[in-house]
């Protein structure tokens, strides 16, 4: 599999349906993406969406995924040194934003202040089980350049209320984000921006708020294939790569790889 690698013709379409595994915050791309594809191909795409550490833990104990669309490159790069799976690419990119209740008063320059004031709950993913999660970690990391003592601060306070084996689940079909803050178990929650407007559509009294440059921490989503798997699962693979299905990434506010 390599990036930016020029079309290829589709194998036949195979028996067996391509099993992906992806990352939540993908789903409404890899939902469209797969449907172009099995209209294009004939060939059946199995999405299983959730959180990437949890899915890494769950093809290593044996599931039977033949590719995995990762939110970082951390979880698919441990499989590849496993050598059971190819080396992974780096396919879309996102950035932070952070989800605010209506009645909350915060800017993107007033963010950091806000997020450390004692009476706003601060929500986050579940670090090591969500890359979500270990991106809000590096944005504290960076806090204290701007605040000294703010990193312990925000660690101390977060709540890991998304992405964890343990976390309160939203019901099908509903944004996960939305529900959340839907229930008010958070005044501000830091996720990608993807999922902030998605929460912002399914719940418009939301606001979503730009994280400050000096804040900011970049999510780099990486892809990468079964050693072995069926040629049908390498073209699926490829079809991310290319155009069409870079152009839908685009659209829904992905950032070229």
């Amino acid at each position: 599999m390599q990036q930016g690698a020029a079309p290829v013709k589709a194998p036949a379409a195979g028996a067996d349906p391509v099993q992906v595994y992806a990352a939540g915050s993908l789903r409404d791309a890899l939902t469209e993406i797969a449907r172009d594809h099995e209209a294009r191909t004939g060939q059946k795409v199995v999405l299983t969406f959730a959180a990437s550490g949890l899915l890494r833990e769950r093809i290593e104990q044996g599931a039977p995924a033949q590719v995995f669309a990762s939110a970082d490159t951390k979880h698919p790069q441990r499989l590849a040194n496993q050598g059971q799976w190819q080396a992974p690419v780096v396919f879309t990119r996102n950035t932070l934003c952070a989800l605010a209740q209506g009645a909350v008063a915060v800017t993107s320059d007033t963010l950091l202040s806000t997020m450390l004031q004692p009476q706003v709950r601060l929500g986050i993913s579940t670090p090591k089980a969500d890359p979500a999660g270990d991106y809000a970690w590096a944005l504290f990391q960076k806090a204290d350049a701007l605040q000294p003592g703010a990193t312990v601060r925000l660690e101390t306070k977060a709540l890991q209320l998304t992405g964890g084996a343990q976390s309160a689940q939203a019901p099908a079909g509903r944004n996960t984000y939305a529900w959340v803050m839907e229930q008010n178990r958070a005044d501000v929650f830091l996720t990608y921006c993807t999922n902030a407007v998605a929460a912002r559509a399914e719940v418009p009294s939301l606001q979503v708020v730009a994280v400050p440059e000096a804040l900011q921490v970049g999510a780099a989503y990486g892809l990468t294939v079964r050693a072995g798997a069926s040629a049908q699962a390498q073209a699926f693979a490829q079809a991310v790569l290319q155009p069409p299905a870079q152009a839908v990434f685009r659209r829904l506010g992905f950032a070229a790889p």
